[in-house]
């Protein structure tokens, strides 16, 4: 929005009448890519018991080490290297192999290489939101 400071509390107002026009509607959904301090997802896919996103990890980052009560997790390398935590062990996966994340299991992926990470992931369950990661230890300070 660029107008003056005395009109800006009708952005709302604004948003409101371009989500009703076929024309304009696109423009106020949310954007499918979410950045991160380790990167960020795209979401692909979504379904009733099921979402699709593509995760990018940069260069020597890792996520948190979390786990999920709602849901499981398919993790497939399509580019670079993953060092995947599950439970007590570390595993390192190559591009097209795959590990799965059972419901209630901690986890944590990593990048220890020099490009960029890229993974498809396949969350399913019976509750798929954000709010569902419980993180036990996370270098970026996020509870």
């Amino acid at each position: 929005y660029v107008g003056r400071l005395e009109d800006s509390q009708n952005v709302g107002k604004l948003v409101k009448h371009l989500a009703a026009l076929p024309k304009t509607a696109k423009l106020t959904e949310t954007h499918p890519t979410s950045y991160r301090p380790w990167g960020g997802y795209t979401s692909v896919l979504n379904g009733e018991r099921f979402q699709v996103k593509r995760l990018f990890v940069t260069p020597g980052k890792r996520l948190s080490l979390q786990k999920h009560h709602h849901r499981s997790e398919h993790w497939i390398v399509v580019r670079g290297t993953a060092e995947v935590t599950i439970g007590d062990r570390t595993i390192p996966l190559r591009e097209n192999e795959s590990v799965y994340i059972p419901q209630g299991e901690v986890h944590r992926l990593a990048n220890p290489g020099k490009i960029l990470l890229e993974l498809i992931e396949v969350q399913t369950g019976s509750y798929l939101g954000e709010d569902d990661i419980i993180r036990i230890e996370d270098e970026f300070g996020r509870g």
